[in-house]
């Protein structure tokens, strides 16, 4: 940033002293040119004055025009062509001066009928005089960019350094770094984005304080009514009829697992995926097929896993686990027919893309509409009675595993989940169960 701020400081200072400094230059130069020849034309001036004084009543020089008050208004290395009437000759004739004048500049009046005044005088001076204003042009242009470039420097250090504070405070704050900053810049637009950021930060923390007790409080309720329902089953399995025994059984290890993922999502809420592990997704989905398939099986559907075992993913278990169980629970209550999860690595395209592990949830049923799909992760958005919170969830938790969750096809309903491979070492290979 500091570099674009210089740099477009310096073309605008670079800019200006081009458009000022050329015709600046070229008026210097004519304005040079100019002063010499109004001086030379005030010496002819001068010596047309002393020439009439030296004429009769006639209009005539009288004998030889006298030509020492002349010489003194010729410049040095110039040279007078003076053409006057005498008694003798109308158009008497004299040069004063040098004999021949090297690249003259040249000044002529006219005195009448029968006279004329020439001098010529070297331009050489006048150049040099020229060239002298052309450079202190030209430095003034140079000190207008040595000036213009430190007034940038400090501009640019003074804008990109605060600026890229703040951004370094907002990324910081989506990190979960919720400490204020008092540092102000003296910059009333940055110091009033600095003070907005302390009131996000304040507001943020708060927010999130009270939504984590809300979680703790909610989740310690849930605990509690499972414990409860868990001693009704417990009592249960010591029925003497054995269908009552194995339907307790499977309800006792059914509220089991459902303790284990609220413990797990509560815990990976508050750590923010530092529970991020190397899992192989076919054998992470395995329990998530096993918990969900007597549920299908009730329905008269099916429910299906495909993939290769040696995929690997970089993920939090229990996110993966539920959100996957959020899209087989839609396509249970949404879709129709064979539920299929198929696993599978999609290889990357061009020199920075890298591959993608793919899970694909997928039924047979009528699928979404046009009008119902730009809606269907929205929070709150339900179009079946449910309350809409199962698909905006499971999209939370793949994205805050830094994975994306996508409706691929509207009908039949397709749902993919992307998340980064993880390469599998040659130990891992070994120790895969075959």
């Amino acid at each position: 940033m500091r570099r674009r701020i210089l740099l477009s400081i310096l073309a605008v200072v670079l800019v200006t002293g081009l458009l000022l400094g050329l015709p600046l230059t070229y008026t210097a130069w004519l304005w040079v040119e100019d002063f010499t020849r109004r001086d030379l034309q005030a010496r002819l001036d001068r010596i047309s004055a002393e020439i009439i004084d030296q004429e009769g009543q006639s209009g005539v020089v009288e004998g030889s025009l006298d030509v020492g008050s002349l010489r003194v208004a010729v410049p040095a290395g110039g040279r007078l062509s003076v053409v006057y009437p005498s008694r003798d000759d109308p158009n008497a004739r004299i040069d004063i001066g040098a004999a021949e004048v090297e690249d003259p500049l040249v000044e002529a009046i006219s005195m009448g009928r029968s006279g004329s005044l020439r001098l010529e005088t070297p331009s050489a001076a006048m150049r040099t005089l020229q060239q002298q204003a052309v450079g202190g042009v030209a430095l003034m242009v140079l000190v207008s960019l040595a000036v213009g470039t430190a007034i940038a420097t400090v501009t640019a250090r003074r804008l990109a350094d605060p600026m890229q504070d703040v951004a370094d405070r907002a990324a910081r704050l989506a990190k979960g770094d919720f400490r204020t900053d008092a540092r102000r810049y003296g910059i009333p637009e940055l110091d009033r984005v600095s003070d907005v950021l302390d009131s996000v930060t304040v507001e943020i923390a708060g927010r999130l304080q009270r939504e984590r007790a809300l979680v703790g409080d909610v989740s310690h309720q849930l605990r509690s009514r499972l414990t409860a329902v868990r001693l009704r089953l417990d009592e249960l399995s010591v029925h003497p009829d054995p269908d009552v025994v194995d339907e307790a059984n499977a309800a006792m290890a059914q509220v089991d697992r459902l303790t284990v993922a609220i413990d797990e999502l509560v815990r990976s809420s508050r750590i923010d995926g530092v529970d991020r592990q190397s899992l192989s997704v076919v054998r992470e989905l395995d329990a998530v097929v096993a918990e969900w398939q007597p549920q299908y099986q009730q329905e008269g559907r099916s429910l299906v896993l495909r993939g290769d075992r040696t995929v690997r993913t970089s993920a939090t278990p229990s996110r993966l686990r539920e959100a996957v169980a959020v899209l087989v629970d839609n396509a249970l209550m949404h879709g129709g027919g064979t539920c299929t999860v198929v696993v599978r690595v999609l290889p990357g395209v061009g020199p920075r893309r890298e591959a993608m592990v793919c899970v694909e949830v997928g039924d047979e049923g009528d699928g979404v509409s046009d009008q119902l799909a730009p809606h269907i992760f929205d929070r709150g958005f339900s179009a079946g009675g449910s309350t809409g919170v199962g698909l905006a969830l499971a999209r939370a938790l793949v994205e805050a595993d830094g994975g994306r969750l996508d409706l691929q096809r509207r009908r039949p309903a397709l749902f993919a989940l992307f998340l980064p491979t993880e390469p599998r070492t040659d130990v891992e290979a070994s120790l895969e169960p075959r």
